[in-house]
């Protein structure tokens, strides 16, 4: 536990939430649901993350979420915004995937810093960090009735977390440099390995089609040991 310099302000906790109740309320006014449904999924993918994190895993009491009106209003800020914005909005899914992208590196550190703060070991918060940036996500895709993006092979969504909570631990544990300055960085490298990999189509592949590559290659090799015995045989 690093006492002091390993303090996040509660401003990154919100601010993340704000941006993924953004993306919840976007998904919700692309299908076209009523105020009730934009709400209700603007809350569910903004505290999301936060409610698996108190409420799950670290286990300090009532949720942040529901001890501060901040986090509520970051909600309602989120879904109003949308409301009065979403005709203007022209390429809805490319403003998801930038806010998505961003809100990833702020609940990775959040969830890191907290975990680090309460005694837990490094794995320990790097999997919480991880699980707090894709839990919001994850919640807004299953109600939205949607595969869960961080199931899906595609560009790179879970992996930019984990690089942006690998490098906080890393900064903040163990080169012990400010925490705010171990945020910031982590969440650039989260939102630039999102950003990126979208951009240049870098994707993860299915567990069945690399099998299939390696049978092919091993069927491959086969047939050219048969081929050079042949040869040798003439």
């Amino acid at each position: 536990m690093l006492e002091g310099q390993f303090y996040l302000p509660i401003s990154y906790d919100l601010i993340a939430t704000f941006l993924f109740a953004v993306t919840g309320a976007l998904v919700a006014y692309r299908k076209g649901y009523d105020y009730l449904g934009l709400f209700s999924l603007a809350l569910a993918t903004g505290a999301g993350g936060g409610l698996i994190r108190d409420g799950i895993f670290l286990q300090t009491g009532p949720p942040a979420f529901v001890t501060d009106w901040r986090y509520m209003a970051m909600v309602l800020a989120a879904g109003f915004l949308v409301i009065l914005a979403g005709e203007n909005i022209k390429r809805v899914n490319l403003v998801i995937l930038l806010a998505d992208a961003l809100g990833l590196g702020f609940y990775a550190a959040v969830g890191a810093q907290k975990s680090i703060n309460l005694g837990l070991s490094v794995l320990a918060a790097g999997l919480i960090g991880l699980i707090n940036a894709v839990g919001g996500g994850m919640l807004r895709d299953v109600l939205s009735r949607e595969e869960p993006i961080i199931f899906q092979p595609g560009q790179l969504y879970a992996m930019a977390a984990l690089f942006g909570v690998t490098t906080f631990l890393a900064l903040g544990v163990g080169f012990r440099i400010n925490a705010q300055a171990a945020a910031l960085i982590s969440i650039g490298v989260a939102f630039v390995t999102r950003t990126v990999s979208i951009i240049f189509d870098i994707h993860t592949h299915p567990v069945k089609e690399h099998r299939g590559r390696a049978a092919v290659k091993r069927s491959t090799r086969k047939m050219r040991r048969i081929s050079r015995k042949k040869g040798a045989d003439l």
